[in-house]
């Protein structure tokens, strides 16, 4: 156990509690406002996201309830509906994801749905259609496809003044909508 060098032993008084010296008081937690421009960082806490590594391959369907960080290879469909996935620099995914926020920093290859965001980082590839409120691609990033931008619980197939688009169209329909 350890003992200060500075204290003086009281054999005497053996009633009163040893003391500890108390360190100073750490810095002030920093945090992040809503004005803040500075970028959010890719990874979060071990606690707060669950990890596959660079060696694992899932084939299949992907649940829960917290975010996930995929450094492997998935294919199959994600679905995570209130969390965020980030595909690591060494991912690469062959699935349809849907999360509250999704950054890609690998290869991805599927569609993508996002309640709130997509980011595509600048190493990052991802071949599908994109549906979310919003989307970010830096320069450098390889993008294929489609991008439907919808405000935060907009149904699919909903117009933005919320009447609904048709499903299908005559041949009549089409020319008139050209006209």
């Amino acid at each position: 156990m350890w003992k200060p060098t500075n204290q003086p032993t009281a054999p005497g008084r053996p009633t009163e509690p040893e003391r500890i010296p108390t360190s100073a008081p750490s810095a002030p937690a920093v945090t992040e406002t809503a004005a803040s421009s500075a970028p959010r960082p890719v990874s979060a806490s071990t606690a707060d996201q669950a990890t596959i590594g660079k060696s694992l391959v899932i084939k299949g369907e992907v649940t829960g309830s917290e975010s996930l960080y995929i450094d492997g290879r998935v294919e199959g469909s994600i679905n995570l509906a209130g969390n965020r996935v980030t595909v690591g620099r060494n991912g690469v995914v062959a699935a349809n994801i849907n999360a509250r926020e999704i950054v890609v920093l690998g290869k991805v290859r599927g569609n993508l749905t996002a309640s709130d965001r997509v980011d595509i980082r600048s190493d990052g590839s991802l071949t599908g259609d994109v549906v979310a409120a919003r989307i970010s691609i830096e320069d450098g990033a390889f993008f294929k496809g489609g991008i439907d931008i919808r405000k935060a619980g907009q149904q699919p197939g909903q117009k933005p003044n919320g009447e609904e688009k048709p499903v299908t169209s005559t041949p009549a329909e089409v020319a008139a909508a050209r006209a």
